[in-house]
């Protein structure tokens, strides 16, 4: 298992995640052609939406070896809208490369999967792609990484030229120049070039303080010799890499093959293998012949059949061998175990500890199910999922295909848990609610080619929310029913109150035993069963603290039930008489236009009830970041277009929630 690496490849949508991998595919050997996301010929982007819309979509597995270690890679998407995705990836790998546009560093969505990677402790290095482009630099953008990220930045690596020139790198640790010419398919290793050999000694130095500070073998020898050698500084970017303490950046060009080698040079030298990898609490270590332990992660329904992604934390599993879905306390059957290359798919007699496969016989795991040996159970924690943020109302054009489409629907949920399909109870719509236009869009999108059915789609609407804005002190509430048989009784008395930092707090301050502790978590229970619809439009609650401050019991009749419908009923009225305002999700939006269409740019955000926070100009354009309501973002894509000539773009990432205005 030492010679295994999971890592995915994260990155702002268009950063080149997607070229990097499928030049890590052609580079390994694993393709002899290069796939080009402009050409639709992508091994990663296969499915025939992704290809159309030249965008990762759906987070895709491929596997391949580099100097005698096998390479299990994941290119996750970059829109905002499939984070869900990426959150799905990332727990179940070891490492990622992080990637950066040498001209736009730190993007939006950059910021927002790092994040997503310091929660799950995933280590990371570097790559600056681009930088052949007009306006790349190394530098800027090492710059943006620290300023907005935060990490401790370890370059190694120098540029070579500039934009068109750029033509290799000077390896700062082997001191010595990596070059790439046009028409050769391999690395010309080669002397530094005289012009940039000062500039290389002075940025060795650099790296070699830099380390220093944090590490104190690499202190030790630099206090002694005044220098560290090559293998010291490797083991100790080893060390910071899988610590979390640094951040190994280097550079290069996927699009013209230029820099790949040394990038997989970096996974297997920096990057953990699963041994490496400390395991998860509660659970056994990466040991191939300990009990089954194995997390689904993905499912996706094929027109062979139903595959069900995993990864093998510990043990082996092995064909026909019958496994334990703890959480739904069924068994599964293993029929076939494949390695993965996107759509392609290779078969397998056995999956060991570290290993990421599909598995072909599991008819009901879902996304987050723990598979282990019956005889010894062990629950992983799930991915976390995102609330869907966006609803749009959907129904068969023919009344003979409603039930094609509810059986279409479920298997969508069932694929990606960041859709829901709900009944609208008022209107009997059928609701499918998603993390954005674009998810739900390709969702519906997918029933359509998949299915062959006709679906009109309702505009879409927004998931408000509800929070007190003044609350009520000693609001009193008294359950009492007596139908035949025990009765029930229940007096409370609650204190609600506004808690901006929380969704929901609650506590007791009853003394006396006037109330029963085991009553007062009914009471809780109850309280959070109220939050589901608030008196304004019925739309959740949040942002409340309620205090259970009195109450009062029956010998007979008291019972948790009653308590509960007390909670639940009691936090309603209390909640009517409470001054209430409705919230309204806010994403944060980057503009980027040309300079001359600015002014109408920002004239449009206002109209759309746009708050601009900043601004910055660069290469003859202009980025705006604004905070906009979700709702004033529909359309607004086909919008900047025709205000820019069809030359902006943007993108946008949630941010919470804001009062909405007053209808």
């Amino acid at each position: 298992m030492t010679d295994v690496r999971n890592l995915g490849i994260l990155a702002h949508v268009d950063a080149g995640k997607t070229t990097i991998t499928e030049r890590i595919l052609y580079t390994t050997g694993t393709t002899h052609k290069r796939g080009e996301v402009h050409d639709g010929t992508t091994v990663t982007d296969f499915d025939s939406q992704e290809r159309d819309r030249g965008i990762t979509i759906f987070a895709a597995a491929v596997s391949c070896t580099w100097d005698g270690h096998r390479i299990n890679l994941i290119d996750t998407p970059g829109h905002v809208d499939f984070s869900d995705e990426v959150e799905r990836s990332l727990r179940v790998l070891d490492g990622a490369v992080a990637v950066f546009d040498a001209v736009a560093g730190v993007e939006p969505q950059s910021e927002s999967v790092w994040r997503q990677a310091d929660r799950h402790g995933v280590p990371r290095i570097a790559f600056v792609n681009k930088m052949d482009r007009a306006g790349a630099d190394l530098d800027t953008a090492v710059t943006s990484i620290r300023d907005r990220l935060h990490p401790v930045p370890l370059v190694v690596q120098l540029p070579i030229g500039q934009e068109d020139g750029f033509t290799g790198v000077v390896d700062l640790l082997g001191m010595r120049a990596l070059s790439w010419v046009d028409g050769q398919e391999t690395v010309v290793e080669g002397a530094i070039p005289d012009a940039l050999l000062d500039e290389a000694r002075r940025r060795r130095r650099r790296l070699e303080e830099t380390v220093a500070e944090l590490h104190p073998a690499v202190l030790e020898e630099f206090c002694t010799a005044s220098a560290v050698s090559a293998s010291t500084l490797a083991l100790a970017l080893r060390d910071l890499t899988r610590s979390g303490e640094g951040l190994v950046v280097l550079c290069g060009s996927a699009y013209r093959n230029r820099g790949i080698e040394p990038l997989l040079a970096a996974v297997v030298a920096y990057l953990p293998s699963p041994v490496d990898v400390p395991p998860v609490r509660g659970m056994r270590l990466a040991d191939p012949t300990a009990p089954v332990v194995a997390l689904v992660f993905k499912v996706v329904a094929t027109a062979t059949g139903r595959l069900t992604y995993v990864r093998v934390y510990s043990g082996t599993i092995r064909k026909g061998v019958e496994l334990l879905d703890v959480g739904a306390r069924r068994t599964e059957r293993v029929a076939r175990i494949l390695r993965v290359r996107a759509d392609r798919h290779t078969e397998l007699d056995e999956a060991s500890a570290g290993d990421i496969v599909a598995l072909v016989g599991p008819k009901s795991a879902r996304v987050g199910a723990s598979l282990c040996a019956p005889t010894d159970p062990l629950l992983l924690e799930p991915p976390t999922v995102a609330d869907p943020v966006v609803s749009v109302a959907v129904e068969a054009r023919k009344a003979t295909d409603n039930e094609r489409l509810t059986v279409a629907l479920a298997q969508l949920v069932e694929e990606d848990p960041s859709l829901t399909v709900r009944t609208d109870r008022e209107t009997g719509q059928t609701l499918l609610s998603g993390m954005g236009e674009l998810h739900l869009e390709v969702a519906v999108e997918k029933v359509r080619r998949s299915r062959g059915l006709e679906i009109a789609v309702g505009r879409p609407k927004v998931a408000y929310r509800e929070t007190v804005a003044r609350g009520v002190s000693g609001l009193l509430y008294r359950h009492v029913k007596q139908d035949g048989g025990a009765g029930q009784f229940a007096h409370i008395v609650l204190d609600v109150h506004p808690m901006a930092d929380k969704d929901f707090v609650f506590d007791s301050t009853v003394v006396g035993g006037r109330v029963p502790r085991e009553y007062i978590r009914a009471v809780e229970a109850g309280c959070r069963d109220a939050l589901t619809e608030g008196p304004l439009g019925g739309h959740p609650v949040t942002g409340l603290r309620v205090t259970l401050t009195d109450g009062a019991t029956h010998p007979k009749d008291s019972s948790d039930l009653a308590f509960r419908t007390a909670g639940r009923l009691g936090l309603r009225e209390a909640l009517r008489a409470c001054a209430m305002t409705l919230l309204e999700p806010v994403s944060e939006v980057a503009v980027t236009v040309p300079e001359g269409a600015v002014g109408g740019v920002l004239g449009d955000l206002a109209m759309r009830r746009g708050r601009v926070t900043t601004s910055a100009t660069r290469a003859n354009t202009v980025t705006i970041t604004a905070t906009v309501p979700l709702v004033e973002l529909f359309g607004y894509a086909n919008r900047l277009r025709s205000r820019t000539q069809g030359r902006g773009s943007f993108t946008a990432q949630p941010a919470g929630y804001a009062s909405a205005p007053a209808s």
